[in-house]
């Protein structure tokens, strides 16, 4: 089941564009209506499966993605995602608050990682933090990775950064902007920018998203 919403007259600023694959329909356009409730969201469509989506010709900006409801293999339905919307970030909604699920849909590709219960004003600035590049995950989750890492490998990825570098990490796998970051720990964007290049350089990435995951898998977030 597919259903196409017409878009909207053009603004000043480009909206994303976000494709909602659930497969309970009524939650479905539930999350629709709140998403396009935000003028800077542009809901292009919905269905209740990647395979009956057409990624191509829809080309979302961003696929909020239920990994409950649909009947492939999360694996296989990211891979989909990638081959017909390579453009598009991926945000996972789930009832989970397992941290091993969490990083199973992570380490598959995914962007960022909601849990179901979330306020929907915090779900719109989910999936614009994933839309903008930035990786979201779940507060509750990312604190039982935390918790439950007691091995070495975390704690030599810590010795990695600087005090102040994994602070920076830590508030970037929260889904936070530069200028967030700027202003919770008093420093000035140029200096934010600076210890995040440095971070990309030492962990030898490219991009938030991968810094997020890494803070995550290594316990530093």
């Amino acid at each position: 089941m597919l259903s196409t919403i017409p878009a909207p007259a053009p603004s000043a600023t480009k909206p994303v564009r976000v494709l909602v694959v659930e497969g309970q329909a009524l939650f479905g356009k539930a999350l629709c209506q709140v998403l396009a409730s935000d003028a800077e969201i542009e809901v292009v469509g919905d269905a209740d499966s990647i395979a009956n989506s057409p990624l191509r010709r829809l080309r979302p900006d961003l696929i909020v993605l239920d990994l409950d409801g649909h009947n492939q293999e999360f694996a296989e339905a990211m891979r989909t995602c990638r081959e017909l919307a390579p453009q598009a970030k991926v945000c996972v909604l789930s009832t989970h608050v397992q941290p091993e699920v969490m990083q199973r849909c992570l380490s598959a590709g995914a962007d960022g990682y909601v849990v179901k219960d979330i306020l929907p004003v915090e779900l719109i600035r989910a999936v614009k933090s994933v839309a903008g590049g930035h990786a979201y995950v779940d507060p509750r989750v990312a604190g039982g990775v935390l918790k439950r890492r007691s091995n070495g490998f975390g704690r030599t990825a810590q010795n990695e950064l600087s005090v102040r570098e994994t602070e920076i990490i830590r508030l970037i796998a929260r889904g936070m902007s530069n200028k967030e970051i700027s202003a919770k720990l008093h420093l000035s964007e140029k200096t934010v920018k600076n210890h995040i290049s440095r971070i990309f350089a030492k962990l030898n990435i490219t991009a938030r998203t991968q810094a997020a995951v890494h803070a995550i898998k290594t316990g530093l977030a």
